[in-house]
């Protein structure tokens, strides 16, 4: 199955905690199903030192459903659904369906 969501997709989350928060995809794990979406559902985290890095508490992303997140149409900046076209020259892109405008 071809990915909806792809990293560096511009998203709005459409339930949970963080419900209407507009952020970038930073990361998407195809197998559970789930997506890294920047400064949404931060999550303290109890790091340890390394020989780089300072110990303490860090904030950072969670994973968020793919389900609980839409893409943004690129006209309007609302939420829509993704569908899949074949151009002319034969490439399968992906379009928004609110808009029609295709996003690849």
């Amino acid at each position: 199955m071809a990915a909806r969501i792809k990293k560096g997709d511009e998203v709005i989350v459409i339930s949970g905690r963080d419900k209407g928060k507009k952020g970038t995809v930073i990361k998407v794990l195809t197998d559970l199903d789930r997506v890294f979406v920047q400064g949404v559902h931060m999550v303290k985290r109890h790091q340890r030192q390394t020989q780089t890095e300072q110990g303490g508490i860090v904030q950072k992303e969670g994973s968020i459903h793919i389900s609980n997140v839409a893409l943004l149409d690129p006209d309007s900046g609302e939420a829509t659904r993704v569908g899949f076209r074949a151009l002319a020259d034969g490439r399968k892109v992906r379009f928004a369906k609110r808009s029609g405008e295709v996003i690849d």
